[in-house]
């Protein structure tokens, strides 16, 4: 497990999908998304990770038509997700939704759609849709963003789909073990964004320690603690040399003890916003 660029978790409904992607959050539309999308497929990356919100499905897309013709690869041999947006959740719009991310990014289906934010009086019927796309064969796997145990619990009880993915801020500050806990009981595949906690933590003397200990990267240290913990990672970056280095985690182990050191220094602290406070 989790011992090359290509490694896998299986979704419970038998899809598969990379443990390590490549986010694109605040990559503006242009020639710096395409670039990014394309060094990671070279390197040996196969999922992306983009939303609605963020602005550069077409530059997603093209460096994915790019990157394909490039290195000899085929759709199925790459994850795409995407989200829909707080201001499209609702039965039709997020099926409308739906289609303008697969018009944005050129494609004819996505691996992953996901619910980006749970808006109360929303998400309900937004689930309603991506079971829909889910059923008629358009999406591969559908799933939730920043929900927490009382949302996904509301989904379960009220949608027909259980969630196969539900993506969390996620870092060694913000360690979400009772959410962990709840997805590993129900099946549902954490996934974590914002992982180096944007950048926060790269100088942290814990991690400096363990990374020194390893003969790697503070970034390398926590992305490895994220596959450890069975949690599929979508660090971000423009930079070829960190999509590299983001990508060189197969290749050591961190122990019981390096694992539990980086567990305790969970303060249930976020730089994103608050799933239960939210106005946008």
């Amino acid at each position: 497990m989790n011992n090359n660029l290509q490694a896998e978790t299986t979704l419970h409904n038998g899809i598969t999908m990379p443990w390590l992607g490549l986010g694109v959050f605040k990559v503006e539309d242009g020639p710096e998304v395409v670039e990014a999308v394309k060094a990671a497929m070279k390197i040996g990356y196969r999922s992306i990770d983009t939303a609605a919100i963020y602005g550069n499905e077409s530059s997603v897309g093209q460096g994915i038509r790019e990157g394909m013709a490039e290195h000899g690869l085929t759709r199925d041999q790459l994850f795409v997700t995407s989200k829909v947006w707080n201001a499209d959740l609702g039965y039709e719009s997020t099926i409308a939704a739906y289609e303008a991310s697969l018009e944005k990014l050129g494609l004819d289906y996505l691996d992953l759609y996901l619910i980006h934010w749970p808006v109360q009086g929303k998400y309900v019927e937004a689930w309603r849709a991506l079971e829909t796309l889910y059923q008629e064969g358009r999406v591969k796997a559908i799933g939730v963003s920043n929900f927490q145990i009382h949302h996904l619990e509301d989904l379960m009880g009220t949608g027909k789909i259980k969630p196969m993915v539900n993506q969390v801020e996620l870092h060694p500050l913000l360690a979400q073990t009772d959410i962990h806990n709840f997805c590993k009981e129900h099946g549902i595949q954490l996934e974590a964004w914002s992982p180096l906690m944007q950048g926060q933590l790269l100088d942290n003397p814990t991690l400096k320690a363990l990374a020194e200990r390893h003969g790697k990267s503070i970034a390398q240290v926590i992305l490895r603690w994220d596959l450890q913990r069975g949690i599929v990672t979508i660090p971000k970056s423009t930079k070829d040399h960190r999509i590299l280095e983001n990508g060189s985690i197969f290749d050591f182990e961190l122990t019981n003890e390096d694992m539990a050191a980086i567990n305790s220094m969970n303060q249930n602290l976020r730089v994103g916003p608050d799933p239960d406070n939210f106005d946008f």
